[in-house]
């Protein structure tokens, strides 16, 4: 447990806020990309969905 690294604070591409929990990806031109660990879940949940997105079935109406 001793041998964990401290990864230096830096700022995500999203959110443009500094963090220290983030992931760092490469593009096919070997650019990195640091992306946030709040920012890579938000998109994964699918968070920025279409505005008039809703679930039908929690209202009731089943699409059949």
């Amino acid at each position: 447990m001793d041998a964990i690294e401290e990864k230096p604070p830096l700022r995500c591409a999203e959110c443009d806020r500094e963090k220290t929990h983030y992931n760092i990806f490469l593009s096919p031109t070997n650019e990195e990309k640091v992306v946030c660990w709040e920012c890579l879940q938000r998109t994964e949940k699918g968070f920025n969905a279409k505005r008039g997105f809703r679930r039908e079935g929690r209202h009731g109406d089943i699409p059949r």
